[in-house]
């Protein structure tokens, strides 16, 4: 072959798979991107959406229809019911509408029996009906004390289960992965995880920073060696953190810092703080509310570790940037906005 065929060959072959490449991207959909901005203009603060991804959210995240409020006549659920140790001063009326609702929010497939007995519905042997307790507490205690992050919005049991028993995004406590030759098997990384945005930050972020209370500030104030003595352990640690808020709240990171001066909370939009209260309202929850539930889990329902499953920013925000987009179902259910003295029914 002489080297003008081989030319031809080469020309025909380079024609052919220009062809071929454009056919290609020209059967790819390329989806729109919507672009909000949520900071000073020229500094890059903009959130990108598919909007492809921004449908599925919204049909994903819709309210459930719910029966109204009823007015407070006749007698209280403690003077007709037993063992009512929460909701005793609701009326009769208003608190079997509490009790359908959480039924649907949690338990529709089982219904009453998920946490009562129906032989005896005053009876506590069920340890679901011990937790649902405490967790209608929960509820309270975080639409009460927590505004600085809920404001008024508020939660209820459907922000975070969605129907399930079991909301579908928790965690437990994991022992180190194994070791992977010479890569840092101590904090996890190398190990992608979708806790950790799927990168090989260190694949548990929450153990750190939402139940224990690990330093998580780690950026420096000024570009000088030794005005920040944070460790790079530290900064993996805090950065797989910051992915899995990113990731929870589908959001990238402008939605809560400014990038070009992450130290400075001035420039920073007013979703950092709102941040801020979160990550101790749910290491609050945590502690005071969940790990206490260890003795009351029965085995197949605890970790590798004997711990029950606690919240992370995914367990409520779902992906979206706030919970069921801001919609408040709690406004609707005014028992839940306030923590009620806990006292047993003397019926």
């Amino acid at each position: 072959m002489n080297k003008a065929i081989r030319a031809s060959a080469g020309a025909l072959l380079v024609l052919v798979g220009g062809f071929l490449t454009i056919a290609m991207i020209r059967g790819f959909d390329k989806p729109g991107v919507i672009t909000t901005q949520n900071g000073y203009r020229g500094v890059a603060m903009g959130s990108l959406y598919n909007p492809a991804l921004v449908k599925a959210s919204v049909a994903a995240n819709k309210i459930p229809g719910y029966l109204p409020q009823l007015p407070p006549v006749g007698p209280k659920a403690s003077a007709v019911y037993k063992n009512v140790q929460i909701l005793g001063d609701l009326s009769v009326g208003q608190f079997t509408r509490t009790m359908a609702s959480i039924t649907q929010w949690v338990a529709p497939v089982q219904g009453c029996n998920y946490c009562h007995n129906p032989n005896n519905m005053a009876d506590d042997g069920l340890y679901t009906k011990v937790v649902a307790r405490r967790m209608l507490q929960m509820t309270q205690n975080i639409n009460q004390n927590w505004t600085t992050h809920v404001a008024a919005t508020g939660v209820t049991c459907y922000t975070c289960h969605r129907g399930n028993n079991i909301p579908l995004n928790v965690w437990n406590n994991a022992p180190p992965p194994k070791p992977m030759g010479f890569a840092d098997t101590q904090t996890g990384k190398n190990h992608p995880s979708r806790a950790a945005g799927e990168t090989s930050l260190p694949l548990d972020p929450f153990t750190p920073f939402l139940e224990q209370a690990a330093p998580i500030r780690i950026q420096a104030t000024a570009a000088l060696p030794g005005t920040d003595d944070s460790s790079i352990k530290q900064t993996d640690w805090t950065y797989a953190l910051m992915m899995h808020m990113a990731t929870g709240l589908g959001v990238n990171c402008t939605y809560c810092h400014n990038t070009r001066a992450f130290a400075d909370w001035s420039q920073s939009p007013p979703q950092r703080v709102t941040a801020w209260y979160g990550i101790r309202m749910v290491r609050d929850i945590n502690n005071q509310y969940l790990d206490p539930l260890a003795s009351v889990f029965p085995a197949a329902r605890k970790g590798p570790l004997g711990d029950v499953a606690k919240a992370n920013c995914t367990t409520c925000h779902q992906g979206v940037y706030k919970p069921l987009f801001g919609v408040s179902m709690a406004k609707d259910f005014p028992e839940l906005q306030k923590l009620a003295p806990a006292k047993l029914s003397s019926n």
